[in-house]
């Protein structure tokens, strides 16, 4: 296929702003849109010498792979356990080869955790990753990204599990949403996620959580409820994955992993099906669009409901046909196939200026083969859950607004001119306090930013309006180059220091990085270190008896069911 910059212009599937970037990717060809059937990639004849690029890998040539749920062991009233070991294992990404992948239950990605809500669990995490290959020890800490977990049991960056040491995690699952667990070793944290230690957690929505408690069985579940983790990757000729941050600034690549293989195609029905989504690369944003091509040859956007984000269900339906998902986001959206039996659906990611690659490969990310035969397929709700509204959380706020500016000052990532100290502590934060915090970045850089502990609200943006599926609850913010974001909540349950840090995992390692300290109870973040194995048949009890948790719990913000 002859593929040229206008017809990436007519497929939008490059902006205007790429322009500066296209040479890099003008020799990658696209799959037809709506062509679902195995393509190659356009990858020019002889052999492989471009060392910037990955080799040929046929697009929609394999599978889409459900990922595999890890059963739960009752170890308590209300308690549930698990159990993950670190370890490399080998897969199968480039045809042919074996690519040698860190792994959690020798899974990429690792196993899912679906998990009741207001039943805590314990997750003992062993690690048997050996050594990496300059001969160094793989030490890793634990993140579940996205829940207010007690400051030890947190991921708190420098609380290393040493090779053959194991740790117990415990968390308390009070809340409904789309999360997941990612390595956070200080220094390596992006090189241990690139490798493959990233994996799902969902904590159960019920009935409480919605406006209309009848609302929830109106959403897809069960089959037509998918998980997703995206992921790009680069590969050498004999199937290795390439980590490469490209000199500290990020790792952006060519070959489009979800749940762990490239660019896969999916057998779905003819009726709606839930996506929940994470972003799980180092860097790369993704623009997530659906697209149906006609006999014609023409493009038709399809609608993309979207219900949740990272901390919980929206207030009501948002339709889009283009979702912006910065790194570590989550978003679950419904896509309707009822109007496309017989007919293929792309996935796509317009390149997004913001990345600093233009590769056409990295624009396409899976196919929806669409079947007929569905039995039912009942309506979205009008309504889904209750908020609190924003003029309450304004009314609440009795501190000045904290600023934090992201910054590149010659080869490190900073926040207000400073580098991760474990030491300092750059915001004291009352306990349940509701404060409003500002994010500046500056020098051109687009910077994705989490704040552990806590869920918030997005309160504006200086370059461009609130996108309307941003204004649920979350803990992740995509702030754009040279924009000013400004993001409200409340600080709780827990006391403690926790972490706030570029989500782009180079500029986290490289020391984009600081912490605050709500009220001055908490447990040390390091107070239950990692112990060696082998590891007892039962779990750990917590040695730190935390204090009394906030009346004022949960920080959730938004719209009401009016």
């Amino acid at each position: 296929m002859d593929f040229t910059r206008r017809d990436a212009l007519r497929l939008g599937l490059l902006g205007a702003s790429s322009f500066l970037s296209w040479g890099q990717g003008i020799h990658r060809a696209l799959a037809a849109p709506g062509d679902c059937v195995p393509h190659g990639t356009g990858e020019p004849p002889g052999p492989y010498q471009n060392s910037r690029f990955s080799p040929d890998i046929p697009l929609f040539d394999r599978p889409f792979e459900p990922m595999q749920v890890l059963p739960a062991k009752s170890v308590g009233p209300d308690l549930d356990g698990y159990t993950i070991t670190m370890q490399k294992s080998q897969v199968e990404i480039l045809p042919g080869k074996q690519t040698e992948v860190w792994t959690y239950n020798g899974l990429v990605p690792g196993p899912l955790i679906r998990q009741r809500q207001n039943s805590g669990s314990v997750v003992r995490f062993m690690n048997q990753l050996g050594t990496d290959d300059r001969g160094r020890g793989i030490s890793s800490v634990i993140h579940l990204h996205g829940v207010a977990s007690l400051p030890q049991y947190d991921g708190y960056a420098e609380d290393l599990i040493p090779p053959q040491y194991y740790k117990d995690y415990y968390y308390p699952n009070d809340r409904g949403a789309t999360f997941w667990y990612h390595d956070h070793a200080i220094e390596h944290t992006a090189r241990n996620v690139y490798m493959g230690l990233a994996g799902m957690y969902i904590v159960e929505y019920d009935a409480a959580d919605f406006c209309d408690p009848s609302a929830q069985e109106q959403l897809p579940q069960g089959e037509y409820d998918i998980p997703l983790l995206i992921q790009d990757k680069r590969l050498t000729p004999d199937g290795q994955l390439w980590f490469n941050d490209r000199r500290h600034r990020g790792v952006y690549d060519d070959v489009v992993l979800v749940n762990g293989v490239p660019w896969p195609r999916m057998t779905v029905k003819n009726r709606k099906y839930r996506i929940r989504v994470i972003n799980g690369g180092p860097s790369r944003t993704l623009r997530l669009e659906a697209r149906d091509k006609h006999d014609d040859g023409s493009l038709e956007p399809v609608t993309l409901q979207v219900i949740a984000s990272d901390s919980g269900l929206l207030s009501a339906p948002v339709a889009t046909d283009n979702l912006r998902v910065g790194v570590a986001e989550r978003y679950e959206f419904v896509i309707d196939f009822a109007d496309y039996a017989g007919k293929d659906v792309l996935l796509v990611n317009p390149i997004f200026f913001g990345n600093i690659d233009g590769n056409l490969r990295s624009t396409q990310v899976m196919c929806f083969q669409v079947s007929d035969g569905a039995q039912d397929n009942p309506p979205l709700p009008d309504r889904l859950a209750t908020l609190t509204p924003i003029d309450t959380l304004l009314s609440e706020v009795k501190a000045p607004i904290r600023t934090f500016r992201f910054e590149r000052l010659g080869a490190r990532w900073l926040i207000n001119g400073k580098a991760w100290d474990p030491h300092r502590v750059d915001a004291f934060v009352e306990p349940c306090a509701t404060e409003i915090w500002r994010f500046i970045s500056t020098g051109g850089w687009v910077h994705p930013i989490h704040i552990h502990l806590g869920h918030f609200r997005l309160l504006g943006r200086s370059r461009l309006p609130i996108a309307p599926y941003e204004r649920g609850q979350k803990d992740t913010f995509f702030v754009n180059d040279f924009e000013t974001l400004d993001m409200i909540g409340r600080f709780g349950p827990h006391e403690g220091k926790y972490m706030i840090h570029c989500h782009n995992l180079v500029h986290e390692d490289h020391d984009m990085m600081t912490q605050f300290q709500v009220g001055t109870k908490g447990c040390s973040p390091c107070a239950e270190p990692a112990r060696p194995l082998p590891a007892p048949t039962n779990f750990d009890a917590p040695q730190c008896v935390p204090p009394p948790e906030c009346l004022a719990a949960g920080g959730d913000s938004g719209d009401s069911c009016g």
